[in-house]
């Protein structure tokens, strides 16, 4: 049987959300098969081997459950956590499930971490993984796979008011602000007027170095989930539909005034295109393992990409697994087939 560390928490503001799909994750994964060893992160970061009760992760009261503080042996292909309670004590695993969203976690640093020891990494790995969380640098390597984008302009932390409000009016009203690097729309604002944006680049750049400016596009927001490595399994395409506003932090975690269609309300032949465009981008951002590709579907049948989520949401409800349930695979089938890309049986 193979054990598997999976990782939850983290330093990032998602930490909350990281922990909801980790629940998922270890409630769920094959225990015939899989061996979990749950590692949570704190807050602070510290790394805690958590021994208690699944149903004490989600609400965060595994930290006060039973734990042991441990680190990573950097010993090259030792595949060992050390367990810092001063028995001496290891713990061998055979590779690491990285269930973590947003910075630190979902942009390549734990990956970079996992890999200089050798240990197997399920999904994404390090190029991938900050390849994705990078809006400007995503974007311009889809492009280059012929893939359609949004009009944008990236700038830096000190950018004068001029220069961003001249770069706005080219791009026109309305526009999204965004950091180039984070996760669940933290940091993003809708501008629809010259008056808002300063306040807009405020948001952006107290949650990374850059901020992109960039046109909005009509129509609705799809998502695909992909699977796989050389051989590839995509889900059904999702849709989302807004009352108002965007798809933020907030709506994406209570759908207050939106809702998800799984499958999507459109054409077969779109659904297809959809699914065709997902699997030129996750190639071209050299994705493995899994990972949901978020595209816009304009009024007038165009595909144009938004971003790639290298670690989706993961409750039983999210996204992801829904599109691939609605393709045929229950969470404890896609759990397994997911580990399965990277470790053999």
């Amino acid at each position: 049987m193979k054990r598997i560390v999976v990782f939850f928490g983290g330093c990032s503001s998602e930490h909350s959300v990281s922990l909801q799909s980790a629940h998922a994750v270890l409630t769920y994964m094959d225990r015939s098969r899989y061996s979990p060893v749950p590692v949570g992160i704190t807050r602070e970061g510290r790394w805690l081997y958590y021994t208690g009760d699944l149903d004490a992760i989600p609400d965060g009261r595994w930290q006060d459950g039973p734990c042991i503080p441990c680190t990573l042996c950097l010993d090259r292909a030792s595949r060992t956590l050390l367990l810092l309670d001063g028995s001496g004590d290891t713990l061998c695993f055979d590779a690491a499930f990285p269930v973590l969203h947003g910075k630190n976690g979902e942009d390549g640093t734990l990956q970079g971490l996992l890999e200089l020891a050798g240990v197997p990494v399920i999904g994404c790995g390090v190029l991938s993984s900050a390849l994705c969380m990078d809006k400007d640098r995503s974007h311009k390597l889809a492009a280059l796979a012929g893939v359609k984008v949004p009009r944008s302009a990236k700038f830096p932390r000190g950018t004068n008011a001029d220069e961003l409000q001249q770069t706005a009016q080219s791009l026109g009203y309305p526009l999204f602000v965004k950091p180039v690097r984070a996760g669940s729309s933290f940091g993003v604002s809708m501008v629809r007027a010259p008056e808002e944006l300063a306040e807009a680049a405020r948001s952006a750049f107290a949650n990374d170095r850059e901020l992109l400016l960039e046109e909005s596009i009509p129509g609705f927001e799809v998502g695909c989930a992909v699977l796989g490595n050389e051989s590839l399994t995509v889900g059904a395409v999702d849709e989302i539909e807004l009352s108002q506003g965007f798809f933020d932090f907030e709506e994406k975690y209570t759908l207050k005034t939106s809702a998800i269609h799984c499958p999507a309300r459109i054409p077969a032949e779109k659904t297809a295109e959809i699914q065709q465009a997902a699997q030129t981008i996750y190639r071209a951002l050299d994705c493995k393992g899994f990972a949901r590709v978020d595209l816009f579907l304009t009024p007038e049948g165009s595909i144009i990409f938004n971003e790639v989520n290298t670690i989706p949401g993961f409750t039983a409800h999210s996204r992801y697994p829904n599109m691939m349930r609605a393709a045929g695979l229950d969470f404890t089938a896609l759990i397994s087939r997911i580990i399965e890309t990277e470790v053999t049986a």
